[in-house]
């Protein structure tokens, strides 16, 4: 994963957040009523994310998938001890003297 991508989508949704929020802690009224003002930052920081944040957001989540491919492709410790042990259940190959039973 391009670990530069999501620091930097992650960084600016911080800012699209603190932004708004820091602004509307000016006005007197959201200094007393914090919580508003975090509310309407947060759906101004959505609503900037959305639109303006795209990019970094498709950078980040094609990070995220080629991350996921490369783990599903590579071989896990379980899956190669099967391997091994469903090679070694198979029966001999046909070409192979078979041995008298008596």
């Amino acid at each position: 994963m391009k670990a530069r991508s999501a620091i930097v989508y992650s960084v600016l949704r911080l800012l699209a957040f603190l932004v708004p929020f820091g602004i509307l802690m000016l006005f007197p009224i959201m200094q007393e009523y914090y919580w508003l003002a975090a509310i309407f930052a947060a759906l101004i920081g959505l609503s900037l994310s959305v639109l303006f944040l795209r990019k970094p957001l498709e950078d980040a989540t094609a990070g995220l998938a080629e991350r996921r491919d490369r783990s599903r492709t590579t071989a896990t410790d379980e899956q190669a001890e099967d391997a091994a042990a469903d090679a070694a259940a198979d029966p001999p190959a046909p070409d192979a003297p078979e041995t008298p039973k008596s």
